[in-house]
């Protein structure tokens, strides 16, 4: 059998979307003990947009996320990263689609302690055979307050400043494509600042911002706010005229 072929998403546009899903479900377990973590979800996220996703623990955030990056894989239903389907791709890749175009910030960090911060930043340059984009590795070092950190180990290094070393490895390949799970969740309100102008700072170069959140100042930042409830998608604000404030985060 051949390798599978892209897959082009049905009454495409004349702007390809971004990323997308289509009646994406995720069921975890079987029987009586089944969770269905995502029920049915499509949704599609537009090239240079900054979107927000929001929910109660449980309601399929992390899921959705882990799903569109190819981290995961669906029950049924699809994953398109452009045109390519994610739902038909092997293993390998997977791994070179998410290599190649997108940016994933983990909760959990997902630092190797071996290597120091900077070794863990530049470590999907080194593995793509890449350099980073001119100017980029310092620009996030010093905004996210890492260049006295960076011959440090993970063990050596606070929650937040793994979390930071974390954002700046996701963000150094100048990815197409940013997804990020509660990527402001240890740092203080500064380096939170800083962070999302970096993500701004990619956001206006083209690149397509997907970031969970629980904080409704963070959410305001982004141009388009979806709500998840019990793995369903019940509220998608968009910048006109519904744009997400404090007021429509918190209703």
């Amino acid at each position: 059998m051949g390798a599978p072929q892209a897959v082009a998403l049905p009454q495409q546009t004349a702007q390809q979307p971004a990323a997308a899903t289509r009646e994406l479900v995720k069921v975890y377990g079987s029987g009586e003990a089944a969770v269905r973590a995502l029920d049915g979800v499509s949704v599609q996220f537009g090239r240079a947009q900054f979107t927000a996703i929001m929910g109660a623990s449980g309601s399929g955030k992390s899921t959705l996320m882990h799903c569109m990056a190819g981290l995961d894989s669906a029950t049924s239903g699809q994953v398109w990263i452009g045109t390519t389907e994610l739902t038909r791709l092997r293993d390998a890749q997977l791994t070179k689609v998410r290599r190649d175009q997108i940016g994933f910030v983990f909760q959990a960090y997902n630092l190797l302690p071996q290597l120091t911060a900077e070794e863990n930043i530049l470590l999907p340059l080194q593995l793509a055979g890449r350099r980073p984009e001119a100017g980029l590795f310092e620009h996030l070092i010093e905004v996210l307050g890492l260049r006295s950190r960076l011959k440090h180990r993970p063990s050596q290094l606070s929650g937040g400043q793994q979390q930071r070393v974390a954002v700046a490895r996701a963000l150094v390949t100048a990815p197409a494509l940013v997804l990020a799970d509660e990527p402001t969740g240890n740092l203080d309100s500064q380096s939170t600042a800083d962070m999302l102008a970096v993500l701004d700072r990619l956001n206006r170069s083209g690149r397509t911002i997907v970031l969970i959140t629980h904080e409704p100042d963070v959410a305001e930042h982004a141009r388009r706010l979806i709500r998840l409830v019990d793995g369903q998608v019940v509220q998608d604000i968009r910048q006109a005229p519904l744009y997400p404030t404090a007021e429509t985060v918190n209703a």
